[in-house]
């Protein structure tokens, strides 16, 4: 991934974090019950995919689901991965 901080935005009507880079549209698309953030689906084109976008993306949402006091369920296989691999978001696993 370069230096450059990926400006991720928070679509909250469509449920969705998503950030435009070099004209490719990534996003990671959730459901919110009650105070339960389901994440369903997180997507980076092909064209710009290993660079730590979808990484970003799941560890912003993760982020804002701490601030806002939600538990997580990870049905997308990424996200799961993702706090498989990062002990610290444990905690917020419905």
């Amino acid at each position: 991934m370069s230096d450059t901080p990926i400006a991720i935005t928070h679509d909250e009507a469509q449920g969705r974090f998503q950030a435009d880079v070099d004209g490719h549209l990534c996003v990671l698309d959730y459901q919110l019950r009650g105070n339960t953030m389901i994440i369903q689906h997180t997507g980076v084109p092909g064209a710009i995919g290993g660079r730590g976008i979808a990484a970003a993306l799941t560890r912003h949402a993760l982020d804002t689901a701490r601030k806002r006091g939600w538990l997580v369920l990870p049905v997308c296989s990424y996200a799961a991965a993702y706090i498989a691999r990062h002990p610290d978001y444990q905690d917020l696993v419905a």
